[in-house]
């Protein structure tokens, strides 16, 4: 059983990492577009397009507030024995890689 909350408790922690990359990933690709297409456009001589919306970021207090729901729920996993010291240890420095 151990074993199993391990597995369990370790894909939750990677899928969560994986999202975060994901999201940030898209927004950057999604900014590049754009700039590609004002510059494309002016290039032609056409109106620019118009600015997509803000992009939908975390604040910083958001996001160091989200890390740290991540961490309390690692050591809360790590303190009931789901995860060992080492995967605790590597599943803290992915979440507090900038």
């Amino acid at each position: 059983m151990p074993g199993l909350l391990r597995g369990i408790a370790r894909t939750a922690v990677i899928a969560g990492t994986a999202t975060s990359v994901s999201n940030r990933v898209s927004r950057r690709q999604e900014g590049r577009w754009a700039q590609q297409d004002a510059l494309r456009a002016q290039e032609a001589g056409l109106p620019a397009p118009p600015p997509s919306p803000a992009p939908t970021t975390l604040a910083p207090e958001e996001e160091m507030s989200t890390k740290i729901a991540q961490l309390k729920e690692l050591g809360d996993l790590k303190s009931r024995g789901v995860l060992s010291p080492s995967e605790f240890e590597a599943q803290k420095a992915r979440i507090l890689a900038p």
